[in-house]
Parts: C-alpha cells; structure tokens; sequence
C-alpha cells in the first residue's frame, strides 16, 4: 500500500552559496525530506558533494531527514562517512556492486534507512531478493549526472511494476522517483504508484521555491 506522500527537493539544484538558507525555506513551504545527490565523476559525469555537505545542513539546524543518494562506483567506502555526517536514508545503486545485499545490510548496522536506486534501463530483478532489507527503491526517471532534465515516458511502467512488487510483499517500502518531476506531471507518477518524489530544478530553479513546493504537493494531493 502506497504511504503518504513525500516532496523531496534536490538540493543538486540549489544555490550552494545559499545553501542552508534555501534548504530552510523549502522545508517551511512543506517538504519533508531534502535529497542529497552524491556523484563522483565516475558512475556518473558530474562531481557533487560530499559528507560535510550533510554536516554543514546539520550544523545550520537542518533536523528533516536527508535522503542521500549515492550515485558512484564504490558507496561502501562512503556509507559510514555520511550516516556520521547525519544522514537519514542512504540509496544505493544495483548498477555498481556484486555486493548489493551486504551494503544495503550495512546501511542499515549504521543506523540509516536503506534504499536501492535504478537507473531508468536497469531491470528490476534484484528488488525481490533485497525487500525484507529495504526502506525505500529509489527509480530514476532521468540519466543521472545532471538537473533539469525531461522525465522519460517510459519509466511509468517501471514504476507501476515496482509498486506491485511492494504491495505484494506486504511491507512498508517506500517508493521513490528522481529526475523530472513537474507540477505537470506529478500526479501521473502518483497514480503509476509512486508516494515519494525528488524534485530539482522545478523547485530551485522557480520563481518563488515555496509557491513551487506548494504547487507540488497540491498537485499530488488533489490526484486520485
């Protein structure tokens, strides 16, 4: 069964010059999460940030959960690193480890919750193995590397495959989209089953942040 809804801003999106300031202001509008993308130039081509990032937010009186996402080659050498740094739920890609059972199990011993992330190609046959270790599976609907791109159609059938796969098992996981989320197409990933939702650039990059999260909780709230 689908949980309540979560917005999730990407903070890849953000002024990092304002970082704490615009993180703050977010989270008055509403958000209840704040994603942290994690890239190493490596699994994807982009470079982003790192554990004192987590640290800083922490410091500045940030206490929302931060959802960290690692999107590189080797997460078991950073997992420790940010649950120190007061991360809440760490995900992990199926892409990059033989080992998936063992770090997500892991992630866990460190006092986190676990996530597993797929690429938007990535087929879905590690999830069954992995549900009774896993708090959320993370689908991305864009190429990760960077923000601001378009949400790829054909990821609803993923995410509608996923859902079945949590509700079958009976067991609290959440679900998670990451990559072109719009107040446009919000309640269409609602209704394919997502209950949690990354958004970027279409909340840092609006006009007014906290009219934006408004509009996207509107949109998720009001779809049936």
């Amino acid at each position: 069964m689908k949980q309540s809804p979560i917005i999730s801003p990407s903070l890849l999106s953000a002024n990092f010059a304002q970082l704490a300031n615009e993180a703050a202001e977010v989270i008055d509008a509403g958000a209840q999460w704040l994603h942290v993308d994690v890239m190493d130039n490596h699994f994807v081509p982009n470079l982003t940030m790192g554990p004192i990032v987590c640290e800083a937010l922490r410091r500045s009186g940030i206490t929302v959960p931060l959802d960290v996402h690692l999107m590189v080659t080797n997460p078991e050498n950073l997992i420790d690193a940010f649950a120190k740094a007061g991360a809440s739920i760490i995900s992990i890609h199926a892409e990059v480890t033989p080992h998936l059972d063992k770090y997500v199990q892991h992630i866990r011993d460190v006092g986190c919750k676990a996530g597993l992330a797929l690429n938007p190609s990535t087929p879905l046959h590690h999830i069954p193995y992995l549900l009774e270790k896993l708090d959320m599976v993370l689908i991305m609907s864009v190429n990760p590397g960077f923000s601001g791109q378009r949400f790829i159609p054909a990821v609803f059938d993923k995410i509608r495959h996923v859902r079945e796969m949590i509700d079958h098992s009976g067991l609290p996981i959440r679900l998670c989209v990451d990559g072109g989320i719009t107040v446009d197409n919000m309640a269409s990933v609602s209704r394919a089953g997502a209950d949690t939702f990354v958004a970027g650039s279409a909340v840092f990059n609006a006009q007014n942040k906290q009219t934006a999260v408004k509009q996207l909780i509107a949109s998720v709230d009001g779809c049936s």
